[in-house]
């Protein structure tokens, strides 16, 4: 019989709660886990955070390939968990179904679209859980929660059945309070690859430098343990052309793409949204033809000397994010200076399709900051396997 779970801390949508037993047997027999509500799941609404899109859109009359994929590896779904209005914001906040408390730190953020799924894991309701990262959607939430967390190289993982934003970002990633179940996740949901090792370590000092000091103190002896995984640590600066070039280039495709994708639907049916949605959807809208162009043209040039650098195995080291959880009372240009510094750092991956593991390595005056391990498109197992070795030689399971 199924444990009873108590949604202490809000992280799943309102309403009954569809549930779904996994297989008797298989690789994830024994583990809970939580779908973001841009998934679909049979016989269940796909809100999108948004009470119009509930409304303007039937009931899935299918479950999206990867709910299938851990439901037959032998995972029991225990429920679907909020989400950002159409995915489309960093901080976790919801006004329609509320907005889910961060366990790690309740007066702070939980962070991302993936705010449900995060507090979920974080709160020990299940034990792994479903996110999508498009700008940073997975490892935000996970470095503000203090958990594992992982966008997988664009592409890997099956989309089918999720709601999108910004397809050529658009990643489903995953949760855990684990290494171990991060990798055994990933070993169900990724493709098969040949074993590969990683190195050498490369600390990208941009971003360190764009952290809060503390954040890239406490992340420093957290990178110190890692040389005993992967050896002497590199440096390098990564981005000549500044993170500000990855966060403007980053916002423009997004914003085009994200109007492409949902902008018929808002023209039709004029939603409400909460605060700062409407403005970003408003702002993507009337994006700039020749800037657009300009922001493809820096990708093609990011994406070739990143994938480059990293096509012998080298590792990117640096924070996930650059400041913990920001206060929940944090005024909207606080959290837009926020996202903006974020954003420089977690285009780093979305731009060249990478793949990002963060391992909550480091705590600063008690709130969890994350470590990222960023690897060559396809190095996804290998960069699960590195990631476990990290965290056990830091000793954080």
């Amino acid at each position: 019989m199924a444990r009873v779970i108590e949604d202490t801390v809000g992280a799943f949508v309102p309403g009954p709660r569809i549930e779904l037993a996994g297989a008797p047997s298989g690789p994830l027999a024994g583990l809970d886990f939580a779908v973001k509500d841009l998934f679909d799941v049979e016989a269940a609404p796909t809100t999108y955070g948004n009470p119009d899109w509930a409304r303007t859109h039937p009931v899935a009359v299918a479950s999206a390939p990867i709910v299938v994929a851990l439901l037959q590896a032998g995972a029991s779904l225990r429920g679907k968990t909020k989400t950002v209005e159409l995915a489309y914001g960093l901080t976790g906040e919801n006004v329609w179904h509320g907005t889910p408390v961060n366990p790690a730190a309740p007066d702070r953020f939980p962070g991302g679209s993936s705010c449900g799924s995060a507090a979920a894991v974080g709160a020990g309701l299940v034990d792994f859980a479903l996110g999508s990262d498009t700008g940073g959607s997975v490892r935000i939430p996970a470095s503000y929660c203090g958990l594992f967390g992982i966008r997988p190289t664009w592409g890997a993982v099956n989309l089918t059945g999720a709601c999108g934003l910004g397809p050529s970002f658009d990643t489903a990633g995953w949760f855990a309070r684990d290494a171990a179940t991060l990798r055994r996740v990933g070993d169900v949901l990724l493709p098969a690859a040949p074993a590969a090792s990683l190195g050498p370590l490369i600390k990208v000092q941009e971003a360190w430098v764009n952290a809060l000091p503390t954040v890239a103190a406490a992340l420093s002896v957290a990178l110190s343990a890692t040389e005993r995984v992967a050896g002497p640590v590199l440096s390098l600066n990564l981005v000549p052309e500044t993170l500000d070039a990855t966060y403007e280039n980053f916002r423009h495709i997004q914003a085009q793409e994200a109007w492409a994708t949902l902008g018929a639907w808002i023209e039709a049916t004029q939603p409400q949204f909460g605060p700062g949605v409407g403005e970003r959807f408003a702002l993507a809208k009337v994006t700039d033809p020749a800037r657009l162009a300009e922001a493809r043209r820096f990708r093609e040039v990011f994406r070739a000397r990143v994938t480059g650098l990293l096509g012998s195995g080298a590792v990117l080291a640096y924070p996930t994010s650059p400041v913990p959880a920001p206060r929940l009372e944090t005024p909207p240009e606080g959290q837009q200076a926020v996202r903006e510094r974020t954003l420089g750092v977690t285009a780093i991956a979305g731009l060249a399709g990478l793949c990002e593991v963060t391992i909550p390595a480091a705590r600063v005056d008690g709130l969890p900051v994350g470590l990222s391990l960023v690897a060559a498109p396809g190095r996804d197992r290998a960069l699960l396997a590195f990631a476990e070795n990290v965290a056990a030689a830091l000793g954080i399971g």
